[in-house]
């Protein structure tokens, strides 16, 4: 359905040409792939972009799920699963995440404090909504900052887990809704994990 998520952003950014230009709209994406995606819709419509950093909390048995996530304020978002996890396993999680956050915004962000999003219209973008929690603690972080309007725009989620996060925020765009949808990765040709390196390259092009 997608090239890669450099076309899945260009997709993304005709859904929201309506904020181009806008004064009081920030896009903040959610590393590592949310940047790729976002990067094209801020050169598309001239808008300011930075980075949320939100982690998902592995199941200790099977590190592509998760029992959660974390953002960096310390907001938590749990999944039922965690209640099959002893209390000690999932703190250690908890831990190893917070210091991937704070190592996170050291690299990418340079150890800058999130953008004021006082009043502020905030466009959160990442590749795709999986499980959903990234994206709900992302959701509560931004509200929590302050955000007058909160937007998620993804190029694909699952429509259960889009109907929940669609009742969270003010608007919701999704490109592609599968009827089997199984992971992100599925909407894509050309998919790979990206390095905080190339995060970082991408944020630095014009």
């Amino acid at each position: 359905m997608f090239y890669n998520r450099q076309d899945a952003g260009e997709r993304l950014a005709k859904k929201l040409r309506k904020y181009k230009d806008n004064k009081r709209t920030i896009l903040l994406a959610i590393p590592r792939g949310g940047v790729a995606v976002a990067k094209e819709v801020a050169k598309q419509l001239n808008l300011p972009l930075d980075l949320i950093i939100v982690r998902k909390l592995p199941m200790p048995d099977n590190p592509e799920s998760g029992i959660g996530a974390i953002s960096e304020d310390g907001t938590l978002v749990w999944q039922p699963v965690k209640n099959f996890y002893p209390d000690y396993l999932v703190q250690k999680i908890l831990e190893e995440q917070k210091k991937e956050i704070a190592k996170r915004i050291k690299i990418l962000r340079k150890g800058k404090a999130l953008l004021n999003l006082e009043d502020k219209i905030v466009i959160l973008i990442d590749d795709g909504i999986a499980m959903g929690s990234t994206m709900e603690a992302a959701i509560k972080t931004v509200k929590n900052k302050g955000a007058k309007k909160v937007i998620v725009a993804v190029p694909v989620g699952g429509r259960e887990i889009l109907a929940k996060i669609k009742k969270l925020v003010d608007d919701l765009i999704c490109l592609e809704i599968p009827q089997d949808f199984y992971a992100v990765a599925q909407v894509y040709k050309n998919w790979y994990d990206l390095s905080d390196e190339e995060v970082i390259k991408i944020l630095r092009e014009k």
